[in-house]
């Protein structure tokens, strides 16, 4: 990353990331359960000294990795910070679990650590992203200007979208060419006035255009 970001460890055992992640310009704070690391959320003035990511073991006394993912995610204050797991139990199932209450990510121990560090940079990057297109769809929710409306085909290549669906998918779908859906979405971009599918979609939803 080009700035540094803030990361807080949850880890009985932290010594190897408290001390590496440093190394590589990371700024960190260190919770040995998750008791701790939840009053460290709460003590902390998140809007002005934010965590932009949590390593999160899953084996810890007190308060287990599954038991404090659900409480940062069910707080309204914390449930927007991107979490990686951290685990030496390897199992489908588990993971998939984790990501359905709220994971991001997933490293098995041991791990390697520049795998590490790649998992945290993308899972930063991704974060960073989000963050852009909230702030500029929140732009756009703000404007007055008309809107040009969308045609019943632009519509249905943008619920699409909204369903996750690649440019490939929704040209098979609709019986289209790939340089056909490029083009609806060009034309979608410029009615809407937005940059990014996350961002078309969000102003369709708001719009009441499209329901995912």
């Amino acid at each position: 990353m080009s700035q540094i970001a803030r990361i807080l460890i949850v880890d009985d055992n932290p010594k190897y990331l408290q001390d590496a992640l440093p190394m590589y310009g990371y700024e960190v704070s260190v919770a040995t359960d998750g008791v701790q690391a939840l009053k460290i959320l709460s003590k902390t003035n998140l809007s002005k000294n934010p965590f932009e990511l949590i390593l999160l073991d899953v084996m810890m006394p007190n308060m287990n990795g599954w038991d404090t993912l659900k409480s940062i995610r069910s707080n309204e204050k914390t449930k927007h910070i991107p979490i990686i797991m951290l685990t030496a139990i390897n199992e489908e199932q588990k993971m998939v679990s984790g990501l359905k209450i709220g994971a991001d990510d997933y490293i098995v121990k041991p791990f390697v650590l520049p795998n590490l560090l790649a998992r945290i940079e993308a899972v930063l990057r991704r974060s960073l992203w989000q963050k852009n297109d909230a702030k500029a769809t929140d732009l756009l929710f703000a404007s007055d200007e008309p809107v040009e409306p969308l045609t019943l085909r632009e519509i249905e290549v943008l619920t699409l979208v909204a369903q996750g669906a690649n440019n490939q998918t929704i040209a098979d779908k609709l019986f289209v060419k790939q340089v056909t859906v490029k083009t609806h979405l060009n034309s979608i971009f410029k009615k809407l006035k937005v940059t990014s599918r996350t961002q078309a979609v969000l102003l369709a939803m708001q719009m009441n255009l499209i329901n995912k």
